[in-house]
């Protein structure tokens, strides 16, 4: 019994940490960007255009870098927001 709670228990939680990365909300004071990470992976299928060695959280990542990684990209993409107010909601 205790073996089939402590597997039910890691499923959940696996099944949570799949699904956390669907849409994050980075906070900022020109107002929270919602960021929505499944719909990039669907579009773009390549991991290495934002993460440039490995999935996982890109080294460095701020301000700064988000502004140059993703308007770039956008821009070179000739797709998705390219305007402070369209990421930026107050």
């Amino acid at each position: 019994m205790k073996s089939l709670v402590l597997a039910a228990t890691l499923i959940v939680f696996a099944a949570s940490a799949a699904f956390a990365a669907d849409c994050i909300v980075y906070p900022a004071s020109a107002g929270k960007v919602s960021f929505n990470h499944k719909a990039h992976v669907d579009k773009l299928k390549n991991c290495k255009l934002c993460h440039e060695k490995a999935p996982g959280k890109i080294a460095g990542f701020d301000k700064a870098k988000a502004h140059k990684l993703c308007i770039d990209c956008h821009k070179k993409m000739n797709a998705g927001p390219k305007g402070c107010k369209d990421c930026h909601k107050k």
